[in-house]
């Protein structure tokens, strides 16, 4: 079954697409973009606050799930100059201090409205899991 996700505490899609959407037990986060949900508009240029603001986004679209950053399992992060790597690795850091998820960072030549950053998740619903099984490495 696919639900789809959305939350005025994170900005509204500016295109045909969803915020998020639920597929069984996974969450899957579209690429958040640093804009005030109120105003539509770029918070910032620095990209420390547009790393922070798209975190709230994401940590907003999650919590309309009831779901938290401790869910997350994958993302991605683009960036329009891979010199901001650092400080948005700073900031990225803060928000997942424990255990966390796969990550692919891509240098990029644009992104809507003239972002420095776009992340997108994938988040995991262990509380929908009907087995209660925990994975184990079989590898040997």
């Amino acid at each position: 079954m696919k639900k789809i996700i959305s939350t005025t505490e994170a900005p509204a899609a500016i295109g045909p697409y969803s915020q998020a959407v639920r597929a069984g037990s996974l969450v899957f986060c579209a690429g958040q973009v640093p804009l005030d949900p109120k105003s539509g508009q770029i918070v910032s240029e620095d990209i420390a606050e547009q790393t922070r603001r798209v975190l709230d986004s994401v940590t907003a679209i999650l919590k309309a799930e009831q779901l938290t950053l401790a869910n997350v399992v994958k993302t991605t992060v683009f960036l329009a100059d891979f010199g901001d790597f650092q400080k948005m690795n700073e900031v990225y850091a803060t928000y997942f201090k424990e255990n966390p998820p796969a990550r692919s960072t891509v240098g990029v030549s644009t992104l809507p409205k003239n972002a420095r950053v776009e992340i997108e998740a994938i988040a995991f619903d262990d509380s929908s899991s009907s087995s209660g099984k925990t994975a184990s490495d079989t590898s040997g």
